[in-house]
């Protein structure tokens, strides 16, 4: 079992590349892979070289233009998809674990969120390709003109380390749905259910050779070979904000797209006329769940005054209460961060909130109960105004602020005074005014009297510096795809005919 951390820290496992249908020998630069519980090495990564990632790429141009994949019916998209789907469940328990052992997220979450989503992906893209149609013009006398959707190439697909098999899942199942070939780099802090999934899809031989590759290895250094190497068609990415502007510098030279799926920063608007433990319930786990490692976790609470000393109390009740603890045990709500850094950065939003004036209400500290790994106590803090960092700057961590409104536009104000814009949540009873509130809020996503609802048929991105383009459905479609126009003429009026009367004179 993967969960015997002591195991694994005495013989590490080996993770390489796998380019053209098979893992390379291990070289390159050792990266060491961390269990965030314990902080001891569970793996020993070696970084893809250029070299390698050249090799990567050229192999999935080669599947896409001479392979059998590109020549691959609708039917058979659907099996390789349906085949990964269930190559995942079938060893849903073995990536579940081994998402927590990388991760630190708690098995609870990884096998029931994590695992289940990548899963889903796949089906979902294989039912949704079957439904696909054209669109057909002929309002044109003697035309008819053809929409239709081409595979765009070679995709480079680069995930993030905090749901790196459910997240990664979803740009893979996207693109190899529409056609196309790609190259996937997961972080290189959780590589883990990436290596692994290749490895199973090895043994069951679900694709042809080069049309999924992998690479592995730092942003910096595998990353920059992949976004700026000039055979790759586009690049998705999801992560930093300040990473998805450099890959789209990069991205700019070539004149080439991307879809960037970047920071939040997402509001939460609490109106007195909500169900307030309904309320209560979805901010806790917009707040925490996933060890409040997400990118669109709803951590910025504005509450109405009428309710806002009730709603502050229960919330910061149940914070101090959060399980937080070894992330295999079935009863932890809340596990490590990933990193030192993350630790770090924790205690620095702390003293920056304490120092503009900000109120600590529960958390602020590194837990005391464990010996060893990356443990931060749940974080509550009220804040005097909106310009703080603790309001403004992505913390990306269990960490909530409160603010206290007292009119609508106030509260959507608030709401939209940031650079990011992924998702905005509304709690209320009043259907008029979650219409009216979804109107106004500038993000991509608009939530009402729910936490992280998904359904794969919607896009999802954000807007300003959360991102561009969506995923899901027609949103990947037009990330993976060229549109085509084909212009046919059936019984087209007469041609106007050139140069037939210099013709005629000269004769």
């Amino acid at each position: 079992m993967f969960h015997r951390r002591a195991a694994m820290t005495a013989n590490p496992l080996q993770l390489t590349g796998h380019i053209a249908g098979a893992f390379v020998a291990p070289n390159g630069e050792e990266i060491p892979v961390i269990d965030p519980s314990t902080g001891r090495m569970v793996a020993v990564l070696h970084e893809t070289s250029r070299d390698e990632v050249h090799r990567a790429v050229v192999a999935a141009r080669s599947a896409f233009e001479r392979g059998p994949w590109g020549r691959a019916t609708v039917a058979e998209r659907q099996r390789a998809l349906m085949g990964i789907h269930d190559a995942i469940l079938d060893h849903a328990e073995e990536l579940a674990e081994l998402e927590t052992l990388n991760t630190g997220i708690p098995l609870a979450q990884t096998a029931n969120i994590h695992v289940a989503r990548a899963a889903q992906n796949f089906r979902f893209f294989s039912e949704f390709i079957n439904q696909q149609e054209g669109d057909v013009y002929t309002q044109e006398n003697g035309y008819m003109s053809l929409v239709t959707y081409d595979p765009i190439g070679v995709c480079a697909l680069i995930g993030p380390w905090n749901m790196p098999l459910g997240l990664t899942a979803m740009k893979i199942a996207g693109a190899l749905a529409f056609g196309n070939t790609c190259v996937v780099k997961p972080s290189e802090m959780t590589p883990l259910t990436l290596c692994r999934l290749f490895q199973i899809l090895d043994e069951r031989n679900i694709l042809p050779e080069g049309v999924l590759n992998l690479v592995n290895g730092r942003g910096a250094v595998t990353g920059d070979a992949l976004s700026s190497h000039p055979d790759i068609d586009m690049v998705s990415f999801t992560g930093g904000t300040e990473t998805g502007a450099r890959i789209l510098s990069a991205l700019a030279r070539g004149i080439k797209g991307g879809a960037m799926e970047l920071g939040g920063k997402s509001a939460s608007i609490v109106y007195d006329d909500c169900d307030l433990e309904r309320a209560v319930d979805g901010a806790m786990l917009g707040s925490f769940m996933n060890n409040g490692q997400m990118c669109l976790a709803g951590s910025r609470l504005f509450v109405h005054r009428g309710i806002a000393d009730a709603f502050i109390e229960k919330f910061t009740e149940r914070t101090r209460s959060l399980i937080v603890g070894d992330p295999f045990e079935r009863t932890t709500e809340v596990g490590p961060m990933i990193n030192t850094g993350q630790l770090e950065r924790m205690e620095h939003y702390v003293a920056s909130g304490l120092k503009e004036s900000a109120t600590l209400l529960a958390g602020g500290r590194r837990h005391g109960g464990f010996d060893a790994g990356y443990y931060f106590e749940p974080t509550v803090m009220t804040a005097p105004g909106n310009d703080l960092a603790i309001c403004q700057e992505e913390i990306f961590a269990p960490f909530a602020t409160f603010q206290i409104f007292d009119e609508e536009d106030e509260a959507i104000s608030l709401a939209n005074d940031s650079r990011f814009g992924l998702v905005g949540y509304v709690w209320t009873n009043n259907l008029e005014r979650a219409m009216r509130n979804s109107a106004r809020l500038q993000t991509g996503t608009v939530l009402v009297n729910t936490p992280i609802m998904r359904d794969l048929r919607t896009g999802f991105g954000g807007v300003r510096q959360s991102g561009l383009g969506r995923e899901g459905a027609k949103g990947s479609r037009a990330m993976f795809t060229e549109m085509k126009s084909t212009v046919i003429a059936l019984k087209p009026p007469a041609l106007p005919k050139m140069g037939m009367t210099g013709a005629g004179e000269n004769a």
